[in-house]
């Protein structure tokens, strides 16, 4: 069920705030708990808080610490890029966002204020958080000053940003446009968008486009004479007064402000005047530049009158203030209780509520999965339930450094076989963190586990003419000493092959952990991270030439794993022809393979025999074979026979910069896994995490 949605601007000054205010107010009505989320806010300004945040959160007394409404200030997010840590950006607000997520029935997430950056940076950020997210988006675009063909192109290309990238847009709000063009708006508009995108125009408020007085004084740096409690009046025009008063009076408007030098008397006095007569409009304040003093009679003469507007004092002269006042930009906060009330006024007269509030509820969350979500999940679920995982390669650099980044995050428990000795040794060669005392170091030879572990292999493997002295020999192999320990149930998994072959690693395994009820065969699978997506790969390290039984049971556990670890399956049978064109044993085999899984598994999405590119683009797949669900949406990829899996993988990886976790072996009892022995220390990482979760349902 859908539990969020992302507000995201088209440029500055677009009018967001308003649509989270007005949006905050429709969903309180429904849902008890609603939570407020903005992945990035601007630099703090003197330690205050971010003004969109605060008034949020003060307004609806919403019940969430401020540090958890936020993930990173502006200035943190460009340190972390200039770092080249954009995953580290994206796991983090993931993992914001998720507590926000468990602890609300619903959370808004606002996107970023383009401000002090690329607008184009800015725009794919927020398409990138949202689609990790995995959370539809309201656009709201705005119109001022901008010709309907501009809007709309504007409004196109944001829309685009967001599909293109496979992200869900349910709502584009035109926002700040004249009333007069609503109806052509959302009729031109609406040609070129989808059906199914609810349309809504909101009309200009001038009350809430033009800053109150406070804005105006903050910008200016000014001092405060008098009408302090007013300073919350909504602005209109910049009036400089200039000309002799008799002259000045006639350019008075509604809700003006007024810049005169301070020793302009007359203008300062009769402009006080005027706004209290009926014969001239009301003002919102008054702006004295050039540092002059007020005389005395003057303040005297202000303090008597029982109505007054804020008047400001400020140091610079005319025209530099003028100039800073035109610049400033109007925001919402938390003290100006009349302006949010006028934005959730707005937003309920010209937003079809009714409309939008069947979008959220009707929203089916994307079946894609980010890589950055997925090795999230992964953590969280490893975190669920620590297991403990045996590690034989102590003597590689690569485990020892990877064991450590475990360490820290305490996602599980780890066993290393090795000499302590030498890890301490290599540990400090390293400079890496290690507790002893947390992760346990076994020499096999010298455990006190030797002798029982040698004694139960002789037991097992007597009837394979295993002797005792040939048990102690091969027991002394860390490979069949962690292999032992899972037997054992003194580990619940354990991962290796970074310094051995995938032989050395699975052969103690196939002789006494053995596969699982009902599977006949042990095969592997790569989780391949792609850029925006995440696929399986099967069979890429153990059955160089499976049969079509085999194929067939390949393909199932591939699926069942996939659905295990929050994928749902679209299986593609590979081969080198798609449909019935193919003919020849290789592609019989395939054809085979597929039929026997239609039989066993009528559950489960599957196409073949079907080419890599029509399994995996969507305007292919829709050539070569139309009629098929699976067809440019594959997520399972299984390959007919190892040559072609290892290959293709390695391809990929090394080709589009993909990350491929794995191999996960399939079939066991219970989970040992092999690492490639050209693994880095992030492969040995999420194959350990892989595992753990693994040993979580043996």
């Amino acid at each position: 069920m859908n539990k969020a949605v992302y507000i995201a601007a088209s440029e500055a000054n677009s009018g967001k705030s308003m649509l989270s205010l007005g949006l905050m107010q429709l969903l309180l009505r429904k849902k008890p708990k609603v939570g407020y989320f903005r992945p990035i806010i601007d630099n703090p300004i003197a330690g205050k808080k971010d003004n969109h945040i605060n008034t949020i959160v003060n307004y609806f007394n919403i019940k969430c610490a401020y540090d958890d409404c936020y993930a990173f200030t502006r200035s943190e997010l460009i340190n972390k890029l200039n770092d080249d840590k954009e995953d580290e950006v994206i796991s983090t607000i993931i993992e914001k966002y998720k507590i926000l997520e468990q602890e609300n029935d619903f959370v808004i997430v606002e996107g970023t204020d383009f401000s002090d950056h690329g607008a184009v940076i800015e725009m794919d950020l927020n398409v990138l958080i949202a689609k990790n997210l995995g959370i539809p988006v309201i656009i709201v675009s705005g119109g001022l000053n901008k010709t309907l063909d501009d809007f709309i192109q504007g409004l196109r290309l944001t829309y685009d940003s967001f599909v293109n990238k496979e992200v869900k847009v349910i709502s584009v709000v035109a926002n700040k446009i004249e009333a007069s063009n609503s109806k052509v708006i959302i009729k031109e508009v609406g040609k070129n968008l989808p059906k199914d995108i609810a349309i809504n125009a909101i009309p200009i408020n001038k009350k809430l486009n033009n800053p109150t007085v406070k804005e105006l004084s903050k910008a200016i740096n000014a001092k405060i004479l008098f009408g302090e409690k007013f300073l919350n009046n909504t602005t209109g025009d910049i009036k400089v007064g200039a000309a002799q008063l008799a002259n000045y009076l006639h350019h008075l408007t509604a809700d003006c402000v007024v810049v005169t030098p301070a020793d302009r008397a007359d203008i300062l006095l009769g402009t006080l005047q005027a706004n209290i007569s009926t014969n001239y409009p009301a003002i919102s304040g008054i702006v004295l530049t050039g540092g002059i003093a007020l005389n005395s009679s003057i303040i005297k003469l202000i303090k008597g009158l029982e109505k007054t507007v804020p008047i400001l004092w400020v140091k610079e002269g005319t025209f530099a203030v003028t100039t800073k006042l035109g610049n400033v930009r109007a925001h919402i906060y938390a003290e100006n209780i009349d302006k949010i009330k006028m934005s959730i006024n707005i937003f309920e007269t010209f937003v079809d509520v009714e409309t939008l509030t069947e979008k959220l509820r009707t929203y089916k969350k994307t079946a894609i999965l980010t890589p950055i979500m997925f090795q999230y999940n992964l953590l969280k679920r490893a975190k669920e339930v620590k297991k403990h995982i045996v590690l034989p390669e102590g003597n590689d650099d690569r485990i020892l450094i990877a064991a450590s980044q475990l360490q820290k995050i305490g996602v599980v428990k780890l066993t290393i076989l090795g000499k302590k000795v030498l890890i301490k040794a290599a540990v400090k060669r390293l400079n890496i963190s290690f507790d002893f005392d947390e992760i346990q170091i076994i020499n096999p030879i010298e455990s006190d586990y030797f002798a029982d572990f040698s004694n139960t292999l002789y037991e097992l493997r007597k009837h394979k003419g295993l002797s005792p002295a040939m048990a102690e020999d091969l027991m002394a192999d860390v490979s069949y000493f962690g292999t032992m320990m899972v037997y054992k149930g003194l580990a619940d998994g354990m991962v290796s092959g970074a310094a051995h072959t995938t032989q050395h690693t699975i052969k103690p395994a196939l002789q006494f952990i053995k596969t699982k009820p009902g599977y006949s065969v042990v095969s592997s699978i790569f989780f391949m991270c792609l850029e925006d997506r995440v696929s399986i790969f099967g069979d890429c390290a153990i059955n160089p030439n499976p049969t079509a039984e085999q194929l067939a049971e390949i393909a199932i556990s591939s699926a069942d794993s996939s659905i295990a670890f929050g994928i749902d399956p679209k299986i593609a049978m590979l081969s080198y022809s798609s449909g019935a064109s193919g003919k020849g044993e290789d592609v019989d085999t395939v054809r085979k393979a597929t039929e026997i899984i239609k039989q066993k598994r009528p559950d489960l999405k599957v196409e073949g025999p079907i080419q890599y590119d029509a399994a995996v683009d969507p305007s292919i797949g829709k050539k070569k074979m139309p009629n098929s669900k699976v067809a440019g949406q594959a997520n399972v990829l299984i390959f007919p026979d190892l040559n072609t899996g290892n290959n293709t993988y390695k391809a990929v990886q090394r080709e589009t910069g993909a990350l491929a976790i794995g191999p996960m072996l399939q079939g066991l009892n219970k989970p040992v896994n092999d690492l490639s022995r050209g693994c880095t220390v992030d492969d040995i990482f999420n194959t350990i995490i892989l595992t753990a979760i693994q040993a979580q349902d043996s």
